[in-house]
């Protein structure tokens, strides 16, 4: 039986993720009140018609006052060996104050004032359970459909688990570089497919252009240069306690080698299943 808290800021996700346990099964409850948690898990873990049954509990902010006893609760559960996990979901400020506009909510510790002032505050009061979590995911980046995979992933298909997504963003630098590249790689001197006339109108998720552009020795030793880099960096950022690593790959335009090099870097890292990673091109439609 798994026993999961789910937490973390207003607007990160918790009432998706919740809802995406409980379709897989977990008998779910949001917002229980503090002072109930120990007796909510003696009854999971002594209900024997129930010892089988996963369970997860949605706790944030709303608790109040009460939050503060959370840490003194959760050490009584680890004396009673009543095992659990915490989720902590994450996101940075500008993806948080951009939902609750969209949604034209107030945040729940600023409810007449600025909503990242509220942001602000809810971080500081929840450091503590950020601090314990086993799985931290910052949503900032992911679509729904990434965070039900990571979910999955994590308590369905029970794959190791280590806090870091990365992103693996091509761009074009007539375009401008991504503002929230954490590194960036210039690979302008591979060859162009866009001088050759039948390749121009393709991209590097064609496989003529990925061909084109990898035929070349110097595109080779670029690329196992830049996986070893990279598969030395990803355990050193985990190790730091980075959570979300963003990899830009730019090009001239965005299609065509910037699109060939992120494809590539995307297959090698995926094969393991220890990080969260996904591909995005940015800008292969311009």
């Amino acid at each position: 039986m798994r026993f999961v808290i789910i937490t973390g800021l207003s607007g990160a996700g918790k009432s998706s993720a919740l809802k995406m346990l409980e379709d897989n099964n977990f008998f779910c409850v949001d917002n229980l009140p503090i002072e109930l948690i120990i007796k909510f898990a003696e009854l999971t873990f002594n209900n024997s018609s129930d010892k089988n049954k996963d369970v997860a509990l949605g706790l944030d902010i709303r608790s109040g006052q009460a939050l503060q006893e959370l840490e003194e609760i959760l050490d009584q559960m680890a004396d009673l060996k009543y095992s659990y996990e915490i989720l902590f979901l994450d996101a940075n400020d500008e993806t948080l104050i951009k939902r609750f506009k969209e949604t034209r909510r107030a945040h729940p510790l600023a409810p007449e004032g600025r909503v990242d002032e509220g942001i602000a505050l809810e971080r500081k009061k929840l450091d503590f359970l950020r601090s314990r979590a086993d799985y931290i995911i910052d949503t900032s980046r992911l679509l729904t459909r990434e965070l039900k995979l990571e979910i999955e992933n994590i308590f369905i298909r029970n794959y190791k688990f280590n806090n870091l997504f990365v992103t693996i963003l091509s761009f074009g630098f007539k375009y401008g570089i991504p503002s929230d590249a954490d590194l960036i790689f210039d690979v302008r001197f591979m060859p162009n497919p866009y001088y050759i006339e039948e390749l121009k109108v393709q991209t590097g998720n064609d496989e003529a252009v990925k061909e084109y552009v990898m035929n070349s020795g110097v595109s080779k030793e670029f690329l196992k240069k830049l996986e070893d880099m990279i598969e030395f960096l990803i355990p050193n950022y985990i190790a730091e306690g980075k959570n979300q690593l963003v990899i830009g790959i730019g090009c001239t335009g965005g299609k065509h080698r910037s699109v060939t090099v992120a494809n590539a870097i995307y297959d090698k890292l995926s094969r393991g299943k220890d990080i969260g990673i996904k591909v995005t091109h940015r800008d292969i439609a311009l």
